[in-house]
């Protein structure tokens, strides 16, 4: 049940937020990255804290909410994967980067998950926009270009063939396609 409680509590701690180019409810995107989640057979755990993945940076609950409400395994993967937003772009993207080498399977199906979810919805905004989308991100397309590089370069490392989702290849070919 833990997955279903944690979509509800997404769906409302999102409540009003819309995706940076367009006016589709934000919520949509971890709906997304939990389905995909879910497609390749992964734990209720990793599926709820795909649903949750954003609440901590985006809205007003905390880590300690998600571990009183959820327990500690999923506030560890959403802990895993929530950005230091004091820090610059940068400083952010570079230690996703770092994290992302080291990081246990379940952490790197999470972050994959969802940054091939950012770039699907990105490539598809930007035919709709053009060069305007850029506008919206505190980093423009070189940064991007670089960041999703980097994260393609590193989200197979410490894993086997046989521990790699198919949806890491979609990741890679929209990385070289897009960039």
């Amino acid at each position: 049940m833990n997955k279903e409680n944690a979509k509800a509590l997404a769906i409302k701690a999102h409540q009003g937020q819309t995706r940076k180019n367009s006016s589709e409810p934000y919520i949509t995107h971890p709906i997304r990255v939990a389905e995909r989640l879910e497609k390749e057979g992964f734990s209720d755990d990793l599926i709820s804290a795909a649903y949750l993945h954003d609440v901590v940076e985006d809205t007003d609950i905390s880590i300690e909410d998600i571990r009183k409400q959820f327990g500690e395994r999923i506030a560890s993967l959403v802990a895993s994967h929530t950005e230091d937003k004091s820090q610059s772009w940068l400083d952010r993207k570079q230690a996703t980067i770092n994290h992302l080498k080291n990081a246990p399977k379940e952490v790197k199906y999470l972050i994959i998950a969802d940054k091939l979810d950012n770039l699907i919805e990105l490539e598809k905004e930007y035919q709709e926009l053009g060069d305007t989308i850029w506008e919206k991100f505190n980093a423009g397309f070189n940064q991007q270009k670089w960041y999703n590089q980097k994260i393609a370069e590193n989200m197979y490392t410490y894993l086997s063939p046989e521990e790699i989702p198919a949806y890491f290849k979609e990741f890679d070919r929209i990385v070289k396609r897009f960039f």
